[in-house]
């Protein structure tokens, strides 16, 4: 398994950590978390508490997130170095295309 891999694996865990804690919060006294035992969290500890939580691990697993992709991306240009395209051939020899413009100027 690549490095690569473990990174892709890792940052689709923080995002789907990241959309459930969103989807938590609630803005504007209603949401799902009422629904899911918001209340019963804001029992034990209060209700700023728990809004001071979500806020802080939203903002944690964002930056967890931008840094998973950031090092992602130092692995992929790490593993391979300069690779050249497979595409292109250096010997291969180029062939212009003719236009019908370009026909008609070499029969003058």
């Amino acid at each position: 398994m690549s490095t690569f891999s473990i990174f892709l694996a890792l940052i689709v865990f923080v995002a789907f950590l990241l959309v459930v804690v969103i989807m938590v919060q609630n803005p504007k006294g209603g949401g799902l978390s009422s629904s899911f035992g918001g209340g019963g969290g804001s029992q034990l500890g209060g209700v700023q508490k728990t809004t001071d939580f979500l806020d802080k691990s939203t903002w944690a697993l964002a930056t967890i997130l931008l840094v998973l992709i950031l090092l992602s991306n130092v692995t992929i240009i790490g593993s391979g170095g300069a690779q050249e395209s497979k595409a292109y051939d250096e010997n291969a020899p180029v062939e212009v295309p003719v236009t019908p413009a370009a026909q008609e100027d070499t029969t003058k």
